[in-house]
């Protein structure tokens, strides 16, 4: 959505009645991953909600200081605090947000959850022009036998293309986030 929008080398700041109901672990993740979305950054405003978290991680200092400074300069949003003028604004309705996963090839293509298997399978005998892999479909089906013996005991596995053997949050999105 970001990417068609065309924010590639624009700064994106998150607004809107939502920012209210959006935990700052979620708002760190999002703004984190302005790589994935093509924008220089991703921001969101100092508000009531950043201030809580600062007090909650030990930083009651800190949150002090940022509020003072965010008030006197304008930059502190509440509930009330009208929204900035931009040069452009695209709407995304929270509740359309569906869990995802980037790829098959290249981060910025997103694929809902519940359609991985069936686009991972058709990616692998696309062609690769097309964004596949383009392989034959005898090698899209083809699995090997592996035996892990590290234990003393054999315990053979068959893995095949698709076949998850490890999944991780990479790039830069906090991983620290169980959200």
């Amino acid at each position: 959505m970001l990417r068609a929008k065309g924010v590639v080398d624009k700064f994106v700041e998150f607004f809107g009645p939502g920012l209210g109901e959006m935990p700052l672990p979620d708002r760190a993740t999002i703004a984190n991953m302005a790589p994935e979305y093509g924008a220089t950054c991703g921001f969101f405003p100092t508000d009531d909600e950043t201030l809580r978290y600062l007090r909650s991680t030990g930083r009651a200092a800190a949150a002090g200081l940022l509020e003072r400074y965010a008030k006197e300069q304008g930059l502190f949003r509440s509930a009330n605090t009208p929204d900035p003028q931009f040069t452009d604004t695209l709407a995304l309705d929270l509740a359309s947000v569906v869990p995802s996963l980037a790829g098959p090839k290249r981060p910025q293509d997103r694929v809902a959850l519940e359609d991985v298997q069936r686009t991972f399978r058709a990616a692998l005998t696309a062609p690769v022009k097309e964004r596949g892999f383009g392989l034959a479909a005898a090698e899209a089906s083809r699995s090997v036998v592996l035996e892990d013996s590290g234990s003393g005991a054999t315990v053979p596995q068959k893995l095949g293309n698709g076949a998850v053997v490890i999944a991780a949050i990479t790039s830069c999105t906090n991983t620290s986030n169980p959200a």
